[in-house]
């Protein structure tokens, strides 16, 4: 990508060497299946490092010095973050609404947010009750070393996902899904969260979209990078990696053809209207 004299947005908080002790509370935004995501990404058991978390307390990290490459990655983060208030409030506009930016929250180690308490191992969250999205750093060398998905705009990607989830709580998408998820059975459960995954995904692909009708910033080589990312944290994927097999009525973000294809009709169309994952038949995703 091509950030060249972008500017960086001010609507951030950097909580890096603050980390908070705390017990584990339930996640908003399905930050329990964010955890367990990560732990796949790594090749570990979620639901034994969500017992675990759940059961003792996060460790703090009160002394900490970025590296020289956190501070660029910092940097880009923030200029991503800028893009991501220009292009949402220019749509929220088209249609009408008013864009209320999420702010982002670095941290590194541990954090609190209004959803609960989460270490780094749980990757890039939204939490909707506080409307913030947080970040450690060091998840976008997580994403190259363990997954093989790394690239500039790969990274954005991850952001502009998270970002994703904070325009379908501005919507009310969000919330609605949510309830339902309240009344469902796991299997329903899963189902749904599958869905709202795979919507966060066009989001990402509409901003990506934009950012390059008003930028020309995307380079030869961004899209696949998006793409590759897009396909290698589809939950098939992952369990294959993690344990050799997978159990489909387990899936909560989507396989790696659903998230690719929904990204990309994202990046294809720009059209806030076009992503709507609620009304297909679950088959048709």
């Amino acid at each position: 990508m091509d950030l060249n004299n972008r500017r960086q947005s001010t609507n951030y908080e950097d909580r890096r060497g603050k980390g908070s002790v705390g017990k584990i509370a339930g996640l908003g935004g399905g930050g329990a299946i964010i955890i367990a995501l990560l732990m796949l990404f790594l090749g570990k058991d979620p639901s034994q490092v969500i017992q675990q978390m759940s059961s003792s307390q996060l460790q703090t990290t009160e002394e900490y010095t970025p590296t020289a490459q956190e501070e660029e990655f910092k940097v880009f983060a923030l200029q991503i973050l800028a893009s991501t208030e220009d292009v949402w409030t220019s749509e929220f506009k088209k249609q009408g609404l008013t864009y209320r930016a999420p702010k982002l929250i670095l941290f590194h180690g541990s954090v609190q947010s209004a959803c609960g308490g989460a270490t780094s191992s749980a990757g890039p969250f939204y939490c909707s009750a506080d409307e913030q999205v947080y970040l450690d750093l060091d998840f976008f060398n997580e994403m190259s070393r363990s997954i093989g998905a790394g690239g500039d705009f790969a990274c954005a990607y991850v952001i502009a996902h998270e970002v994703g989830h904070h325009v379908q709580h501005l919507l009310g998408t969000l919330d609605q899904a949510h309830s339902q998820m309240a009344r469902q059975n796991e299997n329903d459960k899963n189902r749904t969260s599958v869905r709202i995954e795979l919507q966060a995904d066009y989001y990402a692909g509409v901003w990506g979209y934009h950012e390059n009708r008003m930028f020309g910033s995307l380079e030869d080589g961004d899209i696949e990078e998006a793409i590759n990312a897009a396909q290698k944290i589809g939950d098939d994927y992952l369990q294959k990696k993690a344990r050799g097999y997978t159990t489909p009525e387990s899936f909560t973000h989507g396989t790696s053809a659903q998230r690719m294809r929904w990204l990309k009709k994202g990046l294809t169309t720009g059209s806030l209207q076009g992503g709507d994952t609620f009304s297909p038949a679950y088959s048709s995703l």
